[in-house]
């Protein structure tokens, strides 16, 4: 942009090099119609194209040439329009008088590309590939995840991301609203609060947001943007317009020299023109009655007013501003002004000016040089000068020696005299003693004004008589500022009819008092006031011929009003233009003086060379003509249609504001505010038309895909409609039939895009945003369908609206999900039931992901309207509901794999206040119900069998692990972080099966804890673990309604009840007929298998607490029943086991018994002992069968106590055994109370007591059953037989009832 202070010399070699860029136009390029120079490229007479006659073209050629002149046409049309425009906003941006630009918008964030959407895609990618170097917990990353899953992947977000409404703050905020969630559901950590976390989580959200960015740039970048986006400078909103109407750089150079933007007094009188020429237009309209059509003929008097009375408050703006102003003027310091008076310029009488109201204040600058031709005084001699304004105060330099009288001083003086005298003299410091004052040696008396050089210069001082140097001079500058209300000022001859009545040569000043209000007053020196003044308000000034009989001046102009001329001349052309420019500016009047000596030159060839002597801005003025600008810069403005031109560029404004960096959703910057605020007042152009402009370019950019704040839409819908029904937003009380029926035209139009917003709310406002923009479209759409401004529409009437949008909605986002999930009609193909199954459960995720959404990101904005979101929920779920029933009729009635779909809709359904038990979910209930109670029934059946076969079959072998024995078969594969059942087996076609077998199958990992025991039979751990799986399940489906929930509960453990009862009973059968089987003699071992049945009994006992308990208050509670039975069962175990360890001893008694005294077996037995054991080494006869018997013991108590996992139940077998072995052996001995023991007996029995004692004691059993009665009984007589033995037999060979050490280690 060419600066308004850059040089005549710059500026004209830089249009020059425009203007030869512009006569050599390339393809396309756009060529005024009067530059027809030659070569330059423009529209060139026919005559000029050459001697030889062209060949007649085809028609088609014809018709292209045709259409591409037409073409031709319309574009250079266009650019005319647009540099006409251009001008008219050039001047409301140079000196606006009605706005400022606002600085409480909301301010825009940037908007987001597509490429920079992808790289944010790729930067999240690679974090959660790793790649990065954030430390992250795995909280973090799974919310990352979602967030890059869900939002970033969506098409939707792209689809914003086009529409130019996605900003980086919306990817932040959506971010934040979806990590909140997910920490409140954190647990506490004590020192650690969720604040803290979030925090936390957001500092390395933004950190991956950057990647490698530097901050500070990214800081530096959005300051820059924040700036730009509150206060743009004149050059920046110069730059800008260029833009929105495609003008070059060097037609905006050319139309701001030759409009002299940078002159503020031409802008303020072209404004004046203006106002003038837009009052003159109203009379024409009231004379000639060409009025706009209105909805009432009383308003054509009304409009009349409102167009005065609008011109007359743009006249009272103008005349609150301020007129002297200091420096640049800038566009945020302006004020807008409060004056309410209304103008008359036709009443003179109350306007009229008096001396005492011109006002100047001048300040002068007097810089002494020094003093040339001083010759007299001694070189040492001390000189200084004084200056003096008159009647002001005397300012002294400083002292200088006479060989070198310089200073260079200043002295800084104020006066109010456009003539000023300024006096400077000369003093030496007087030698004489009695000398009272210094001795003066010459002066100078100057009378300087505004236009007088400012740069230092010689003049010859008036010396006094005691200084011999006659040719004394003075270097010195005076520079006398210029006031701002000081437009021009100088000598003229003047002479009138009622002011200066004498032709005259006299200095003027042209003074501006306020913007309406010039006057031409005449100053004598040394005056303050003026000698006569006339006040402009009225005249037309113009260039005139010299007028005969004035001798005096050579350029002539004059002043006219009615009855009244004034002429004047100065004595020379170029001041004469230049005061007749100036008061040009100060009448306002509608003609432009034209010099006639530039009319002349301008008619000329050769008038290049000659313009030198005129102004710089004719200069300007004539170069803009020489390239076809004139037509725009002389153009009046009260002749346009500035609607038709305003609503061009407010839709170029809009464009070019939809193409930029910001995310605006419509609004214009604040510096388009401005611009287009001034446009409008200073033009004239109704404040409705502007807003219906407004909505009819929103709502074209919203139908093509832009996202518009439906926020902006609501204030330029409401102000248009409280200006349509008479509510005079802005004091304007005439409606026109053009408004009224275009604002109903965009009315039904603005309808309709809100019902398709909020239709398509999902994809309009996705993830809710832009945020509030949904709640905002609902309450637009409120007042869009209210019949005037002050009755309020019927709520039932909004809710039915919404209603129907909303029903469509259902049917849209549900179209949406089943092509997102690429599900097909089944035409001419076959889908297996399971392929639709898993596609009817893909649907589900996404159907309760879009509620879900729903209810996250939308549900605020229909907070007055709760119902109708849960009717749209409804309506959404009934025709997933047809799909879902599609599904499941062809299923088999056999597979179980349609589950996992009921726990899936169902756990969503019942957390949700308004849908749990609604509709959709009563419809899934009464679906799944029949299915629950056949599932439940077939696996009770085939349990049963399963407990049949199975203990039939059963080995009772332990197993170490239900996970590590069980066959494997593999569950339903639905990606459902839920337990998933086993399936029944599908019956073979042809065959008829009654009751399907249960197979057995692999515990899930999320069992292998519940169920870590060892030596579980296979059976009875494949039945515990089905009735805890069936439990679980039928606890999981979380039946909604309690009556049936309460009867699968009750069913359930009833079943259990039965099963565990069953394999109880089994149980103990097998126990007892393994028993009866096994040997009686010591070589009995305890078998693995008779643990294992034991075992049994213990998880029954457990598992019966868990899947046979009731609740509290229920009517039977069936682990009770179980746990009698399982008691009973275990007790008849202990005793049968007993029984056989009884049957045992008993057994290596009977062997001992042949030993009893008085027998012939014990009398032939002991003489063949004594009669061998002379030759050869007997075996001491019993030790072997008290060893066995000891052995057998031993092996006994050790495997129970290892492979038994219930500790009670082996104490309580202990305690028995050990007091049915003891009574036993005391019963024995009590039979053989008369009869004295046999030594070998003796032995036997003394080893099997003392061995069992300490056995027994060693596995925990109670002293008080060890040491009861019997044994007391037993071990006494055992004592005196042993006492009797060694008396009789002469030892008992080292075996004894006393405890010894030494018996222990041979015993080990």
């Amino acid at each position: 942009m060419l600066d308004p202070s850059s040089s005549e010399e710059e500026s004209d070699g830089l249009v020059e090099e425009e203007s030869k860029e512009a006569t050599a136009p390339q393809a396309g390029s756009r060529v005024s119609p009067s530059r027809t120079s030659d070569g330059s490229g423009g529209l060139a007479p026919s005559s000029s194209r050459g001697s030889a006659r062209p060949t007649s073209p085809s028609p088609s050629a014809a018709s292209e040439e045709k259409e591409d002149l037409e073409k031709l046409q319309r574009e250079e049309e266009d650019r005319k329009k647009k540099l006409q425009l251009y001008v008219f906003v050039m001047r409301c941006i140079a000196y606006p008088f009605n706005a400022k630009q606002p600085t409480d918008m909301a301010r825009r964030q940037q908007k987001i590309s597509k490429q920079q959407l992808q790289q944010t895609k790729d930067r999240f990618q690679a974090f959660l590939n790793g790649d990065t170097q954030i430390v992250a917990d795995e909280a973090f990353i799974n919310a990352v995840q979602s967030y890059y899953e869900v939002f970033l992947k969506s098409d939707r977000v792209a689809k914003m991301v086009q529409s130019g409404g996605f900003s980086a703050s919306d990817c932040r905020d959506v971010f934040k609203r979806h990590i909140e969630k997910r920490v409140r559901s954190l647990p506490e950590i004590d020192g650690l609060s969720k604040e803290t976390v979030l925090s936390s989580w957001m500092a390395k959200f933004d950190t991956i947001y950057r990647g490698d960015e530097d901050p500070r740039k990214a800081q530096q970048r959005m300051t820059a943007s924040a700036a730009s986006e509150l206060i743009l400078s004149k050059d920046q909103l110069y730059e800008m317009f260029q833009n929105i109407l495609g003008i070059k750089k060097f037609e905006h150079q050319l139309l701001y020299q030759a409009c002299q933007l940078d002159n503020l007094d031409e802008q303020a009188a072209q404004i004046r023109r203006e106002l003038d020429g837009r009052l003159q237009m109203a009379d024409q309209i009231a004379r000639g009655g060409k009025f706009p059509k209105f909805v009432s003929k009383d308003m054509e008097a009304m409009y009349i007013e409102e167009l005065k009375s609008s011109v007359n408050q743009l006249m009272a703006n103008l005349e609150s501003m301020p007129v002297s102003k200091g420096g640049e003027f800038k566009l945020q310091k302006l004020k807008r002004g409060h004056n309410t008076s209304i103008i008359d310029m036709g009443q003179e009488d109350e306007n009229t000016l008096s001396k005492s109201d011109v006002v100047l204040s001048f300040t002068l600058e007097v810089v002494i040089m020094e003093v040339q031709g001083l010759k007299s005084l001694a070189p040492n001699r001390i000189v200084y000068c004084t200056m003096e304004v008159e009647g002001g105060e005397k300012l002294q330099t400083d002292q200088a020696e006479a060989s070198k009288p310089t200073w260079g001083t200043q002295g800084d003086f104020t006066t109010t005299h456009p003539l000023p005298a300024v006096k400077v003299k000369l003093f030496t410091e007087s030698t004489g003693v009695l000398a009272l004052e210094d001795k003066e040696l010459g002066r100078v008396v100057l009378h300087p004004t505004p236009n007088s050089p400012k740069q230092s210069e010689l003049h010859k001082m008036t010396v006094t008589k005691a200084c011999p140097d006659q040719d004394l001079r003075i270097k010195l500058a005076i520079r006398m500022d210029k006031p701002q209300n000081m437009k021009h000022c100088g000598y003229l001859w003047a002479f009138g009819k009622n002011v200066w009545k004498r032709w005259k040569k006299r200095f003027f000043v042209l003074v501006q008092v306020s913007q309406y209000t010039f006057a031409m007053c005449s100053y004598r020196e040394k005056k303050s006031e003026p000698q006569e003044l006339l006040q402009l308000d009225g005249y037309t000034v113009d260039y005139s011929d010299p007028q005969p009989g004035l001798d005096g001046g050579r350029a002539f102009f004059n002043a006219v009003k009615e009855g009244d001329t004034v002429i004047f001349a100065s004595d020379d052309e170029q001041d004469r233009i230049l005061w007749v420019q100036a008061m040009y500016r100060a009448t306002g009047q509608s003609h432009k003086p034209v010099p006639p000596t530039q009319v002349q030159k301008l008619n000329s060839k050769g008038g290049a060379s000659a313009q030198m002597d005129a102004p710089i801005s004719q200069f300007y003025a004539d170069r803009a003509q020489k390239h076809g600008m004139d037509e725009f810069i002389s153009a009046n403005p009260c002749s346009y249609d500035h609607a038709s031109l305003f609503e061009m560029v407010q839709r170029l404004t809009l464009d070019h504001r939809l193409n930029d960096t910001f995310c605006c959703l419509g609004w214009f910057s604040p510096g388009q505010v401005f611009v287009l605020d001034e446009y409008c007042a200073r033009n004239g152009v109704r404040g409705c038309h502007r807003h219906l402009c407004y909505l009819r370019d929103l709502l074209e950019r919203a139908e093509s895909g832009a996202i518009i704040d439906p926020t902006l839409l609501h204030y330029s819908f409401a102000f248009c409609a409280s200006h349509v029904h008479g509510n005079r937003p802005d004091g304007l009380s005439t409606v026109k039939v053009d408004e009224k029926e275009r604002f109903e035209d965009i009315k039904e139009r603005l309808r309709v895009i809100l019902e398709n917003q909020i239709v398509n709310f999902r994809y309009c406002f996705p993830f809710g945003r832009p945020e509030g923009a949904l709640k905002a479209t609902l309450s637009l759409l409120e007042r869009v369908l209210m019949k005037d401004i002050v009755t309020p529409v019927p709520p039932e009437e909004v809710k039915g609206v919404i209603r129907k949008c909303l029903e469509q909605a259902a049917q849209l986002n549900y179209q949406r999900i089943k092509e997102y999930a690429k599900i097909e009609e089944n035409v001419g193909r076959l889908v297996t039931p399971a392929k639709k199954l898993e596609e009817t459960i893909r649907l589900a995720e996404l159907v309760i992901e879009v509620l879900q959404q729903n209810q996250e990101h939308h549900a605020e904005a229909f907070a007055w309207w709760t119902d109708l979101m849960v009717e749209h929920a409804e309506n959404f779920l009934a025709l997933y509901a047809i799909d879902m029933d599609a599904a499941l009729e062809i299923q088999s009635p056999e597979s179980w794999d349609s589950f996992p779909l009921f726990q899936l809709l169902n756990d969503f359904l019942r957390t949700d206040y308004h849908l749990c038990n609604g509709k959709f979910h009563k419809h899934l209930q009464d679906l799944y119900a029949p299915l629950v109670v056949r599932y439940v029934d077939l696996m009770e059946s085939s349990i049963a069998q399963s407990i049949h076969k199975g203990f039939e079959r059963e080995s009772w072998e332990p197993v170490k692990s239900l996970t590590s024995n069980l066959p494997n078969v593999n569950l339903p594969n639905v990606n459902l972080q839920i337990p998933k059942v086993p399936n029944l087996p599908v019956p073979v076609a042809g065959l008829s099966v009654n009751l399907p077998t249960m197979p057995s199958f692999s515990t899930p990992s999320w069992m292998a804890a519940i169920y870590d025991s060892d030596n579980g039979s296979g059976t009875s751990e494949d039945l515990f673990w089905k009735l805890d799986a069936l439990q679980t399940f039928i606890r999981d489906l979380h039946w909604p309604e309690e009556e049936f929930a309460k009867h699968l509960e009750s069913r359930i453990k009833l079943m259990s009840s039965n099963m565990i009862e069953n394999c109880v009973k089994r149980t103990r059968m097998a126990f007892e007929s393994k028993l009866a089987k096994s040997s009686k003699s010591t070589d009995f071992r305890i078998s693995p298998t008779l643990c294992t049945m034991f075992n049994v009994m213990v998880d029954a006992k457990d598992q019966s607490a868990k899947l046979c308990a009731m609740e509290m208050g229920q009517e039977k509670q069936f682990h009770s029943q179980i746990d009698e039975l399982i008691e009973e069962s275990v007790k008849d175990m202990i005793q049968l086991l007993v029984a056989k360890f009884v049957a045992i001893l008993e057994g290596v008694l009977a062997k001992i018994s042949r030993y009893d005294e008085g027998t012939l077996f014990s009398s032939f037995l002991s003489f063949t002992v004594k009669a061998a054991s002379k030759y050869v080494d007997v075996p001491k006869p019993g030790m072997d069968v008290a060893d066995g018997y000891v052995t057998f013991v031993r092996h006994s108590q050790d495997m129970l106590r290892d492979k038994v996992n219930e500790e009670v139940y082996i104490e309580r077998l202990f305690d028995q055994w050990y007091t049915a072995t003891m009574n036993l052996l005391g019963t024995w001995l009590t039979e053989r109370m008369d009869q004295q023991l046999h030594v070998y007996q003796l032995k036997i029995l003394i080893r099997i007591t003392k061995k069992k004692y300490r056995d027994f004691r060693l596995q925990g059993v109670l002293d008080s059953t060890l040491n009861s009665k019997m044994y007391d009984t037993v071990r006494n007589r055992l004592t005196v037989e042993e006492a009797t033995a060694s008396v009789r037999e002469g030892g008992m060979q080292g075996i004894s009832m006393k405890d010894s050490d030494e018996e222990d280690e041979e015993d080990d």
